[in-house]
């Protein structure tokens, strides 16, 4: 057993606490409250942090790692050019994806895990490609979802795959991470493969994570079958005899047709959304994953935040991956947020999207993304900018608060590198 203290405990779940503390043992929070109460109900070791503040680990709701080594990829394996498109940049990643080696991947993935927990984030929402790199999470100290990505238009080619992810999600080991799938987006899955892996998802009780509407050529390819996507993309893959007919539609009210919207879905970036499309995602519970900055580098659009926030979604954080953005930081994603987004989200809006809101997202909220009594004790500690009033704390965090040191899991993080 041992005390954790600060000048400001942040829960998220509840008020902050001044002169706060939690409690852990064996890796989870036994008790919070103020120092001076838990020390009379505990006769255990105090680590004191004065001028700071304890914090929920970030989490991290939509990653990338394997591509963590992209920037430098680029330029060693000659295809280093910028994207006019969306379509484009998504062209880019498939030819440098397929040059790849294993070593690569295994050290591109490494040094993600180790920048995600160097910034603070504890948890992830990790979309893995390769189920070969799966050992390299699980000896981690992160937790989260892995993500199984599934991707498929032929059924030759996607039947051999679900029953590979129905035998990875029947052996998948039990340890800090937990499983989940990956359908990649409405384009890029058949409609019979999205409610293969909607149903495989309710077999295993596992969430999903879709990109959704990320592009206004995905928007467009729903409506009339062309653009980009019918172009360029499709023949780059061979899948130009799944073109459909014009839709006349939008991927949301499509993936409703399908019956595949649920509770147990988050959808990321979701840039190109109508007010229909948000009260479709409403209705159904699905859950929101930002990617601000994401969406900036590529210039698909900027989410309508006001929106989501008028109707009451769930939202959550990510970072994608260095594709498509310039750090791992959920720190630099709240910034970005609140200087860009100031007229929609307080600070400690932004804050719960990136702890109990990405939490949320991953179905996880019941052991991370707070402090709680019972949870897993995930926590940073922040160094204050001065004296810091108690309607401050959030902004003070945000803006200019300095990472101090890590615990995932109670333990505190030696450095990686």
């Amino acid at each position: 057993m041992e005390l954790f203290s600060a000048s400001y405990l942040l829960p998220v779940s509840s008020p902050p606490v001044a002169g706060g503390a939690i409690a852990v043992a064996n890796g989870r929070i036994v008790a919070v409250g103020a120092l001076d109460e838990l020390r009379k109900s505990f006769n255990a070791p105090v680590h004191d942090f004065p001028g700071c503040a304890i914090v929920p680990g970030l989490v991290n709701a939509h990653t990338h790692l394997e591509l963590t080594h992209f920037p430098s990829w680029k330029l060693r394996k000659d295809i280093d050019y910028s994207p006019r498109t969306y379509v484009d940049w998504i062209i880019q990643v498939i030819k440098i994806r397929r040059a790849l080696t294993p070593q690569e991947l295994q050290l591109s993935v490494g040094e993600g895990i180790r920048i995600c927990l160097e910034a603070g984030t504890t948890a992830v929402g990790e979309i893995l490609s390769d189920p070969s790199l799966l050992p390299l999470y699980a000896e981690t100290p992160l937790s989260g979802r892995i993500c199984f990505e599934a991707i498929g238009q032929d059924p030759a080619t996607y039947a051999p795959l679900t029953k590979k992810l129905h035998g990875l999600l029947a052996s998948f080991p039990v340890n800090r991470v937990s499983p989940a799938l990956s359908p990649h987006a409405p384009h890029t899955l058949s409609a019979d493969f999205h409610r293969e892996i909607s149903r495989l998802a309710e077999e295993f009780k596992i969430p999903r994570l879709l990109h959704l509407a990320e592009s206004a050529e995905e928007v467009k390819f729903y409506f009339d079958s062309t653009g980009r996507i019918a172009e360029l993309l499709y023949p780059q893959v061979r899948w130009e005899q799944f073109v459909p007919a014009p839709r006349r539609t939008t991927p949301t009210a499509w993936l409703e047709e399908l019956g595949v919207l649920n509770d147990r879905l988050s959808a990321v970036h979701c840039v190109h959304l109508t007010p229909n499309d948000a009260e479709i995602l409403q209705r159904h519970g699905v859950r929101v994953v930002l990617c601000p900055r994401s969406n900036d580098k590529l210039d698909v659009g900027k989410a309508p935040h006001y929106l989501f926030k008028k109707l009451g979604l769930i939202l959550a954080l990510g970072t994608d991956s260095l594709a498509s953005n310039d750090s791992l930081s959920l720190w630099d994603e709240m910034r970005y947020i609140l200087n860009n987004s100031a007229d929609v989200f307080e600070p400690a809006e932004v804050f719960r999207m990136a702890t109990l809101g990405s939490a949320s997202a991953l179905h996880l909220e019941k052991a991370i993304g707070s402090l709680e009594q019972g949870k897993c004790a995930d926590f940073v500690v922040v160094r204050l900018p001065g004296v810091v009033r108690a309607a401050d704390i959030y902004p003070a965090i945000v803006h200019a608060g300095e990472l101090v040191s890590v615990y995932p899991g109670g333990q505190e993080l030696v450095s990686l590198t």
